[in-house]
């Protein structure tokens, strides 16, 4: 292979002339005419007037302030809603039980809304009062004592009267109370009501809410 010529390694003076006189002439046309700042005014930068950091000051102030009493109103709506107790059910529609010579004056539960209040919240009952809960189809109920205040004995009841058994429930208890087979109806009464009547499981409670 034939050898190449290497390179020059000499500087061009003609290149480096015009490259010098370029550069002179740019820098004289870059350079500000008379009377004119060397530098723009940035209007970012100027110091702010003692009525501007006021007036931030004090809009940061009333907002702070809305948030707090925002905060505060909020806090206690929660604690309002936590303390406030809920009314027991006073209000149900009402029919007559009789048990033998004992007649009943008994609240009716109907709706799921109705059934899930119960007794709750009642601090006391009249011995010959209860609460008769009446569901839509005949299935294993079972009861607890969450919320309710008064110790109740509950008769769960078959669809002509008959009592299939009696459980006595605690206050303030989530202890589950089953029926031992299907059953419509479920009686609530004060602790032991049963139990000072001699009425056991078999025994036939009579009403309207009762089929014959």
């Amino acid at each position: 292979m034939p050898a190449t010529k290497p390179p020059s390694c000499q500087p061009n003076l003609a290149t480096q002339s015009q490259r010098l006189e370029k550069e002179r002439f740019e820098a004289r046309s870059m350079r500000p005419k008379h009377g004119q700042s060397s530098y723009p005014l940035k209007l970012d930068h100027r110091p702010k007037s003692h009525l501007t950091m006021i007036f931030s000051a004090f809009s940061a102030s009333l907002g702070l302030g809305r948030l707090r009493r925002t905060s505060a109103l909020c806090l206690a709506a929660w604690a309002f809603a936590a303390t406030a107790q809920p009314s027991p059910q006073l209000q149900l529609p009402r029919t007559k039980l009789s048990a033998g010579m004992h007649v009943l004056d008994v609240q009716l539960a109907q709706t799921p809304d109705q059934r899930q209040i119960g007794l709750m919240w009642r601090k006391e009952m009249p011995q010959h009062e209860g609460m008769l809960f009446v569901f839509e189809q005949p299935a294993t109920q079972c009861f607890w004592m969450r919320n309710t205040l008064i110790p109740l004995s509950a008769a769960f009841v078959a669809d002509d009267g008959t009592i299939v058994n009696i459980a006595d429930m605690k206050p303030q208890s989530d202890d589950s109370h089953c029926s031992e087979k299907p059953v419509r109806y479920v009686l609530e009464m004060n602790v032991g009501w049963f139990a000072k009547r001699q009425i056991k499981a078999g025994y036939k409670l009579a009403g309207p809410a009762f089929t014959r």
